[in-house]
């Protein structure tokens, strides 16, 4: 009887979690190994999934629980600074007609739910862990992890997010760069009758919206040209959010009532990153935002990093050779779908950063989104 072919996953966010239940379902051994002694599972306010992320997680098996923890909706507003809603626009099902235009939750119960499903699948799970490539050759890859044990496997797959020191390791120089916009972010108790995604352009940010995430809740945000990190103090997040939000209608009054904890307000910059090329070297594979990453603008960066981990899964279990070819396939297949996602984010932002009042944002939007309703 032949071995399970082994794979480590580097990495235990949506990427790395949901290709090691795909691949654990399909009978490899698999190890997942996270920096982080927490799993990161309470990291985080909240989260916009469309229908391509929300088709990956029904191919997980946890549909279910996403669909009771989130709040699904089908249209977003545009609304002036004043809270005016101006338009309202239908969502594209981009994961199917069976299927909500959009989900949004919360972060953290999000990451649970993967957690659960992750452990649910039997994979050996070490938190609080790291890893270094020490060799690799045509059959597997040798690492040693930071207590000093060590492992070798057929695969290793990369999923340890924007800054990840795997990719660095096997000699990929792609770094993310600021695309000059930040956010930011909280979560907070949802008004009644906010039942959407609002968007208001103009005021004093770029952008100010928020999406519901249950019942009782949403995550709010505003985008302004980013700052030096250091020129804000942790303590005055707070602060900053609430002057920004102060200068919008509609429900952001009351929304803006609970800005008031620094450490529950999040600041981030806009970063993008597309790696070109190939996405492995040997038997080293990135997927996530190891590979890619864009602004918020289109909410689609979990959506894709869930679909790498749907594609690569599928090429590994229907394959007995596992080489470049099928590497570079991988790549190519994601490519075409990744590479038109990141442009348009960063375009939708660049032209707000320009002052462009006549770009064609609902177009780039729809043609966008409309690639997305195709399978990946």
């Amino acid at each position: 009887m032949s071995r399970a072919r082994t794979v480590l996953v580097i990495g235990g966010g949506a990427a790395g979690n949901a290709v090691t239940i795909l691949l654990r379902r399909a009978g490899l051994a698999v190890d997942l190994i996270e920096a982080r002694d927490d799993w990161n599972a309470t990291a985080g306010s909240g989260i916009t999934l469309q229908g391509n992320a929300l088709r990956v997680l029904r191919e997980l098996g946890v549909w279910e629980q996403v669909e009771a923890s989130g709040f699904g909706f089908g249209s977003v507003g545009i609304t002036a600074p004043d809270g005016t809603v101006l338009h309202v626009q239908d969502d594209l099902r981009t994961g199917g007609d069976d299927l909500p235009a959009t989900v949004g939750m919360q972060r953290p119960r999000l990451q649970r739910i993967l957690i659960e499903a992750v452990r649910a699948s039997g994979a050996v799970v070490r938190l609080g862990t790291t890893a270094d490539i020490v060799d690799q050759d045509a059959d597997g890859v040798s690492v040693r992890f930071d207590d000093g044990s060590e492992g070798r496997y057929d695969l290793v797959i990369a999923a340890d997010g924007l800054g990840s020191a795997t990719r660095a390791a096997i000699g990929i120089a792609d770094r993310p760069e600021p695309t000059g916009m930040a956010i930011w972010r909280i979560a907070a108790p949802r008004p009644a009758g906010l039942t959407r995604t609002d968007l208001a352009y103009g005021g004093p940010a770029y952008i100010a919206g928020y999406c519901p995430t249950s019942d009782s809740t949403l995550y709010a945000y505003v985008v302004e040209a980013h700052r030096d990190r250091a020129a804000i103090p942790a303590g005055s997040h707070a602060d900053e959010m609430r002057r920004l939000a102060s200068a919008y209608g509609g429900f952001w009054p009351e929304i803006t009532e609970h800005i008031t904890d620094p450490a529950q307000v999040n600041y981030t910059w806009f970063e993008r990153l597309l790696v070109e090329g190939s996405w492995h070297r040997g038997r080293v594979v990135l997927i996530g935002d190891a590979a890619h990453c864009c602004p918020p603008t289109l909410a689609q960066g979990a959506a894709l990093s869930l679909e790498d981990a749907w594609v690569l899964a599928q090429s590994l279990t229907g394959s007995d050779t596992w080489d470049d070819a099928l590497f570079q396939a991988y790549y190519e297949r994601r490519i075409a779908r990744v590479r038109p996602v990141v442009e348009a984010s960063v375009q939708l932002g660049q032209w707000q950063l320009d002052g462009v009042r006549d770009a064609d944002v609902p177009g780039l939007m729809a043609r966008t989104m409309t690639m997305l309703r195709e399978l990946p």
